[in-house]
């Protein structure tokens, strides 16, 4: 009995500095925290509910999912579990699940003007998503909205000062105007935001899923992780690194947009330099690079508010077009998430992927966008809640049957700015630093060299912004939870 005593005890002091770690943002401390907590007094529905909080923070919606549940199992009249499931469905993009938590919420809490102020938006959420369902046409019968926009057509107004396209050619004069405009919180006029977007998807249609690179020897070549919509940290890896040219070529890892306020400014950046000369940059698509994401965390609210709807559809429909991965040099395999829950799988099959889509629930593609390796050997599931977890065998496997020396990832926020894992063999790259303005990651990204290839890993802090807040364009919803 004593010991029993002693072990809840125990667990509440452990509960204590977790609670601590929390308020300090160092939220995967906190998960280890919680969880001694909870091998020591595994029947408090509160620990499980802090550490799915814990997990919502770092985006790991499927263990916060699990977490969330748990809590519900031991205490049914605890609403906190409800809560934080409903809120971990909706970072998931699932409305209608989100609802039912929420509707219990409600239930549970009838005067809580919070609980019923998160129901309302709930229910005009999946409102919104069913209106939307009906009068969706079939995309088969649905002409592209790329084909009914002709650019030429539209006037530019005298009064416009800002960066100018003179004819087809996007110039490197332009693009640096453009930044420049874009630093000022100026923006492009929608005729040559329309002529780069279209210009772009041309480019990126005929392009093959998996895009092999090639580094002449004495070359180098720079891949970056995920930039999510922090546009004036975009700038300054240009100026520690340079600008894209054919002399200074750069991959840009998918996640481009989505959390940061300045996604539009990331993105027509990348496809301006794109466009100026395709060898100068690549893009991969990242799972933000999706309509379900994009509706959630910021980039269509955005693209809405500076430019309008069509412009909406159609970086949906460019965003189909971004290839999944590509090969350095025929060794060094670069994709957004990871790798796979089969073996055997070959470059040639994710060559012949269908990209052509939005990104399905399971497969190939899937994995490719969302996975994240894990230390134990083998696979488990995702604490993601899409894709799995994979780890250094499946890693090593992968590339031996491939003949590949070493993959290199983004999609996970890293203290450094990245993590080298699984025996040096897989290499994680982010590059937004200070994350969302609250995570103080450094942002990182990486420089080859050929022939050899060996990385070299620059690391680098935030730098100031303009006061729009990360999320300022995000779903009404789910900024409640930010």
């Amino acid at each position: 009995m004593a010991t029993e005593e002693n072990n809840i005890a125990k667990a509440e002091e452990f509960k204590v500095l977790a609670n601590e770690a929390f308020k300090d943002r160092k939220f995967s401390h906190a998960i280890e925290l919680y969880t001694k907590a909870i091998e020591l007094n595994s029947q408090s529905a509160v620990y499980y509910a802090n550490r799915a909080f814990a997990h919502l923070r770092l985006e790991e919606y499927g263990s916060a999912i699990l977490d969330a549940t748990k809590a519900i199992e031991v205490d049914p009249k605890y609403s906190k579990g409800y809560y934080r499931r409903g809120a971990a469905h909706l970072g998931l993009g699932k409305f209608k699940e989100a609802l039912k938590d929420f509707q219990q919420v409600k239930k549970m809490s009838p005067n809580d003007p919070d609980a019923t102020k998160k129901l309302k938006e709930c229910e005009k959420a999946v409102m919104k998503l069913k209106f939307e369902e009906a009068i969706a046409v079939p995309g088969s019968v649905k002409r592209p909205i790329a084909e009914t926009i002709d650019f030429r057509s539209i006037d530019v107004e005298p009064q416009y000062s800002g960066a100018k396209i003179e004819g087809d050619v996007i110039t490197l004069d332009f693009v640096k105007k453009m930044m420049d405009d874009f630093k000022k919180q100026q923006c492009l006029h929608k005729r040559y935001a329309f002529q780069i977007v279209l210009q772009t998807k041309e480019m990126l249609q005929a392009l093959p899923s998996l895009v092999d690179i090639t580094v002449p020897n004495g070359k180098h070549f720079t891949v970056c992780g995920d930039v999510h919509g922090q546009f004036y940290d975009l700038m300054n890896i240009f100026e520690l690194n340079g600008l894209p040219s054919e002399e200074n070529p750069y991959l840009f890892n998918g996640d481009f947009v989505d959390r940061g306020s300045f996604s539009l400014e990331v993105i027509l950046t990348l496809f301006a330099f794109k466009c100026m000369s395709p060898s100068a940059i690549y893009l991969a698509r990242g799972n933000h690079e999706s309509k379900s994401m994009n509706k959630i965390y910021g980039f269509e609210g955005e693209v809405r508010s500076k430019l309008n709807e069509t412009f909406v559809e159609l970086f949906a429909e460019v965003f189909c077009c971004l290839p999944l991965a590509h090969v350095i040099n025929e060794k060094v395999f670069v994709v957004h998430g990871g790798l796979f829950s089969v073996d055997g799988v070959k470059l040639s099959d994710i060559r012949s992927i269908n990209r052509f889509c939005e990104p399905p629930e399971e497969g190939l593609m899937c994995e490719l966008l969302w996975s994240d390796p894990q230390p134990l050997p083998g696979r488990g599931p995702s604490k993601r809640g899409v894709g799995l977890s994979f780890g250094g065998d499946v890693t090593k496997r992968f590339l031996k049957e491939n003949n590949l020396d070493l993959v290199v990832r983004s999609h996970e926020v890293k203290d450094e700015g990245y993590e080298i894992e699984h025996d040096g063999k897989l290499i994680t790259v982010f590059s937004a630093p200070n994350y969302c303005d609250q995570m103080g990651n450094k942002g990182a990204f990486i420089r080859f060299e050929a022939p050899d290839l060996k990385p070299n890993i620059i690391t680098f802090a935030s730098v100031p912004h303009p006061d729009v807040k990360p999320m300022a364009y995000a779903n009404n919803f789910l900024r409640m939870f930010s």
